[in-house]
This record gives structure tokens, sequence and C-alpha cells, in this order.
């Protein structure tokens, strides 16, 4: 299992897509996506480098893996 980082946006996104199977994330906030990226296994990223842009970017290719 790869280790992701908070760049690794398209790779968070499949692994929330995997983990929360049950969640739209069209309708996730930000507070919780970040809650939930930070819980995922394999991220290894710093909880305080995260930003507005990188969680869109998340989270827009999550709905899209969601679809």
């Amino acid at each position: 299992m790869q280790k992701i980082d908070w760049l690794d946006v398209y790779d968070i996104a499949i692994e929330l897509c995997d983990s929360f199977p049950d969640i739209d994330p069209q309708w996730i906030s930000f507070p919780d996506l970040h809650k939930k990226i930070c819980s995922l296994d394999n991220f290894i990223g710093d909880p305080s480098k995260s930003n507005e842009k990188i969680l869109e970017a998340i989270q827009s290719h999550w709905i899209e893996e969601y679809q």
C-alpha cells in the first residue's frame, strides 16, 4: 500500500471512495472531509498542511469516483 500525502489528490479520492462507500461526497463539509482524509491508513500528510484548494480538488475527484 503506497503512502499518500496532500498533493496525491486523485489517490486520496480513490481511498475515500473505497473507505467510505456510503458517503455522498457532494454534501461533505471540509472539516469532515479533512478528518476522513487524516484517518486513512496510508495517509502520511501533516494535518496542518491542507488548504481549501486541496480539499476542493480532493472532493471533486471523489465526486467523479463516486458517480
